[in-house]
């Protein structure tokens, strides 16, 4: 997967995650990805259902050591 920016948002706490996914999405080109960092684990559900409400797709999340990982293609 060819990730077009990475956000590193960890170590913020809702709602930060997902104001600073919804800014840094602004700035890619349709259907490119954008790779999320976060520690919040409120961000999973959060995430997947702010991806539903804009259009975009969350195409897969992981959690490594504490950290959430989200790979979202703008829409």
């Amino acid at each position: 997967m060819i990730v077009a920016k990475v956000l590193d948002a960890k170590g913020l706490a809702c709602p930060m995650p997902i104001v600073k996914t919804k800014k840094a999405i602004t700035d890619l080109q349709s259907g490119e990805v954008l790779e999320i960092h976060t520690t919040d684990k409120g961000a999973v559900k959060d995430l997947a259902a702010w991806a539903q409400s804009t259009g975009n797709e969350l195409l897969k999340h992981e959690e490594e050591n504490g950290v959430f990982m989200f790979w979202m293609k703008k829409a």
